[in-house]
């Protein structure tokens, strides 16, 4: 049986995924906070969103490119930025970014990722997108944007929704820990998961390498949940916003936008986008989801809109087209794609996902995702 007729959509990689990872990684992966509602409610928001085909269209010919900030890319979709993904699979980032490239979708890479900017820059060709969760220091953050900036970064994400560390009970229930530590515990999962195992084996334990040149005399402790990162944040205010727009001189999303009160501020400090986002559920568990919130943002700006949240099909891209979207940004899909069938994955959850979009695009007449709002029920 061949890997087409195997792994189907995103349900298959997923199963598939589950059985490859340690127990820890894949809770690491697959959970979010609380009782996991917000999570659930992504989904269950999405599958309310209904759109009525169309008939007696004729043949279409779909186009899946989509421009976002004066760049064209041949599919509206984008790799979003996971923490620590070399822990989720080995060298995950370098396998995500060259893919991104190949694909000529953007990747984004988090300053809590596995690997530095400077390794993973020179994979993306302009594709790259940087992530930055707020430094205290300001030392420390303009370094991190001249780092970003010298390795090819061309946009900065500045994530705003994670004032303090969320529980992530299922991720303490499984024994991991931030760094992870080789616990009898662990070392228990990993034994039974060979693949994985024999990766990390080869490229050494993952951390948070890019912030390696701030935390050598670090010596506070964390909680199970709060990595390295946590002692060098601040929750940020108006003012840290309107400080990164002076000294980033390129496009700027601000990720982690749920409430349309904001939407004027953040046009007033220099927001060249915005990235309607609940964390996918990681975060605070009262969240509404993302494609509930969509149109009040659409109608409150005439930025242009990323939506995240649960999106796993080519349907789920053009159910948030329909509510406001310019965008879709895809963060668990990709990495439940690389743990399924290693690098291969990637490119072949990119296939589904085209695939569906074609599919769907027919059933409803449209030549152009971002016509899919011509359908909204």
């Amino acid at each position: 049986m061949s890997i087409e007729t195997r792994f189907m959509d995103i349900a298959d990689l997923k199963a598939r995924a589950k059985r490859r990872l340690p127990h820890f990684v894949w809770e690491f992966l697959d959970s979010g906070t609380g009782q996991e509602q917000t999570k659930s409610r992504n989904r269950a928001a999405l599958d309310q969103v209904l759109l009525t085909p169309s008939i007696l269209h004729g043949e279409i010919t779909p186009d899946l490119t989509a421009t976002f900030l004066a760049k064209t890319y041949a599919l509206p979709i984008g790799i979003a930025p996971v923490g620590m993904s070399g822990l989720i699979w080995p060298r995950a980032e370098h396998h995500l970014s060259c893919a991104a490239t190949a694909l000529n979708i953007p990747y984004t890479l988090s300053n809590m990722a596995a690997e530095t900017p400077e390794a993973i820059g020179p994979n993306l060709n302009g594709n790259g997108w940087f992530q930055l969760y707020p430094p205290r220091d300001p030392v420390i953050r303009a370094d991190l944007l001249k780092r970003a900036r010298d390795c090819g970064f061309s946009t900065l994400v500045f994530t705003v929704d994670i004032p303090v560390a969320s529980r992530r009970e299922r991720q303490i229930r499984s024994g991991l820990t931030q760094p992870p530590k080789l616990s009898p515990r662990i070392i228990a999962q990993s034994a039974i998961r060979p693949a994985w195992a024999l990766g990390m084996l080869a490229h050494g334990k993952p951390h948070m390498k890019t912030l390696d040149a701030y935390t050598a005399n670090s010596g506070k402790p964390n909680s199970p949940t709060q990595h390295i990162g946590y002692q060098m944040r601040v929750a940020p205010d108006w003012t840290y916003l309107r400080k990164l727009r002076d000294l980033w001189d390129g496009p700027l999303i601000v990720k982690g936008v749920l409430d349309p009160a904001t939407i004027p501020e953040l046009q007033s400090h220099g927001a060249d986008a915005i990235w309607v986002s609940n964390h996918a559920g990681r975060q605070f568990d009262a969240a509404p989801a993302t494609i509930e919130v969509l149109p009040h943002i659409r109608a409150a700006t005439d930025l242009p809109l990323i939506c995240d949240g649960g999106a796993e099909s080519g349907l789920d891209i053009l159910r948030a087209f329909a509510m406001g979207a310019d965008f879709v940004m895809m963060g668990r899909s990709w990495h439940y794609a690389i743990a399924a069938l290693g690098p291969r994955g990637i490119a072949h959850f990119a296939g589904i996902v085209k695939n569906d979009l074609i599919a769907n695009m027919g059933q409803l007449g449209l030549s152009r995702p971002d016509q899919a709002k011509t359908r909204l029920r």
